[in-house]
């Protein structure tokens, strides 16, 4: 199996459960539910962090990363989070030129809430659809107003770029990915797993 290998960012002050949702899918993902415990998922799923020392997400929460920016190995998906850290990252030119540049590598560039706001930093919403938290929609489009905001939908997807709402909306995002590189039915069995409603509907919750 051809495991493809999903890089989530983390910085300080992350929203626990921008990153935590998509990684808990990516990594009960199972192309075999018959076979759910004997075959790993075939995504690879590694967090990626400026340093390697740990770092402290909202609430409080120490993670330890898989890698440094400048280790980090080449990746198939990345997936950027947002939070009340973003505020301050927005304004941190290593990480921005990183995501930048592997933004571009990328076969598939996400970002979970706020996150838009440092894909759209980078120049990487340019022209593109995209969303992001409701009380962060007038933040995006005057700080990037190249980007068409759409304002009604919890994930947009715009070729390679796929995008979402906040925190929990991060968990939709992912399903859509699964189902991208592996078929309805594998997503929906992944939501099935996880207890947790497949995005029928991208209509946000108003």
């Amino acid at each position: 199996m051809k495991r493809h290998r999903v890089g989530v960012l983390l910085f300080p002050d992350a929203e626990v459960l921008d990153f935590c949702g998509p990684y808990e899918v990516f990594s009960v993902t199972r192309l075999d539910e018959a076979r759910r415990r004997m075959e790993p998922s075939p995504f690879e799923v590694c967090l990626v962090a400026e340093q390697e020392s740990p770092v402290t997400a909202t609430g409080g929460m120490r993670i330890v990363p898989d890698y440094s920016l400048a280790q980090c190995p080449p990746l198939d998906i990345l997936v950027v989070p947002g939070g009340w850290g973003t505020r301050k990252e927005v304004s941190n030119e290593r990480l921005i030129a990183w995501i930048a540049e592997r933004g571009k590598q990328v076969k598939t560039l996400a970002s979970v809430c706020t996150g838009a706001l440092l894909l759209g930093q980078a120049g990487l919403l340019d022209g593109r659809r995209a969303t992001t938290h409701r009380q962060a929609i007038e933040w995006l489009r005057e700080s990037v107003p190249t980007v068409t905001v759409e304002d009604h939908l919890r994930v947009v997807e715009d070729g390679p770029v796929v995008t979402s709402a906040g925190i929990s909306a991060g968990i939709d995002l992912a399903l859509r990915l699964v189902a991208r590189y592996h078929g309805d039915a594998v997503a929906r069995a992944t939501a099935r797993h996880m207890e947790y409603p497949f995005p029928e509907d991208q209509q946000r919750q108003l």
